[in-house]
């Protein structure tokens, strides 16, 4: 899976009217970027909004990073996915994700059932001449190897370089991992991390993501009530000067990441995160 060694993840998206969003997807185009995820939280429904992204781009790929199973049945994505791959052949992912704690529902269970769906769905349209490309949202070994197994790779969110490694190792060499990293462009080391406690108090305080930190070694001390503490927040937020947070985006590069997904945070919602994109661009995309 061919998406370069950096892209872009945003929520920023969710929250901008159609005009900006192509504006915003045409400017990532031509800089360069070779791709862009975009995740499903409760604003835009996952597959138009790819569309609509892969509509107004000519190059970009535009991966879903994650399309929740919980938000439509298999049948639908993969006519949705189907219609993607035939009109911009090689440049949508369908990146599925559980996409949440759902009562009585186990994850891996739920994802081996759906991707079941998807793989007996028939259907009258014609295959289209580049396949469907899909990954899927993992964290621990059980799901990274179904990933490794039922897809062409995994997308991570949210965790450390270390992960990073444990991951590969499960994945084994020829499996692509795309890992998710959220950056800040602040060099006051108390303004950074109250920004970044701002943006990982939804995580600290639900339990799965708890659960997920804890398997990372981090305590309940670290937890800190859903604050968080300096050692936790420094590697879940890679905050400073410009040279500083790429040289740390390069550490999932050689743990073993196949591609890095670069969330950056701290614009305010509706406006565009374009200018620190576009130094981004400048750093780390091939010239």
């Amino acid at each position: 899976m061919e998406l370069g060694r950096f892209g872009i993840w945003t929520f920023d998206f969710e929250d901008q009217p159609a005009s900006m969003l192509r504006d915003s997807v045409r400017e990532l185009d031509e800089l360069g970027w070779p791709a862009i995820w975009i995740p499903e939280r409760d604003g835009r429904e996952a597959l138009t909004h790819a569309g609509f992204l892969l509509s107004a781009s000519e190059r970009i790929a535009v991966v879903n990073g994650i399309a929740r199973i919980g938000s439509r049945g298999a049948r639908w994505a993969h006519g949705a996915a189907l219609l993607l791959a035939d009109a911009y052949p090689g440049r949508h992912v369908l990146g599925l994700g559980f996409g949440g704690a759902r009562p009585g529902a186990k994850p891996l269970e739920a994802m081996s059932e759906y991707l079941d769906e998807l793989d007996t769905v028939t259907s009258a349209n014609p295959l289209p001449a580049a396949p469907i490309r899909r990954l899927l949202a993992a964290y621990g070994p059980k799901m990274l190897g179904l990933a490794r197994d039922r897809s062409e790779g995994a997308h991570t969110y949210h965790v450390t370089v270390p992960h990073t490694a444990e991951a590969r190792e499960v994945l084994g060499d020829k499996v692509f991992l795309g890992v998710e990293h959220a950056v800040l462009f602040e060099t006051d080391p108390g303004k950074a991390r109250e920004i970044a406690r701002e943006h990982l108090h939804p995580y600290l305080t639900s339990e799965y993501n708890v659960a997920k930190f804890l398997r990372l070694g981090y305590t309940e001390a670290d937890i800190d009530g859903g604050r968080g503490s300096d050692r936790l927040v420094d590697d879940l937020v890679f905050w400073g000067d410009l040279d500083t947070v790429v040289a740390k985006l390069h550490g999932h590069l050689d743990a073993g990441a196949d591609h890095v997904g670069i969330q950056v945070i701290g614009a305010e919602p509706g406006e565009s995160a374009m200018p620190h994109w576009r130094r981004l661009a400048e750093a780390l995309l091939p010239r």
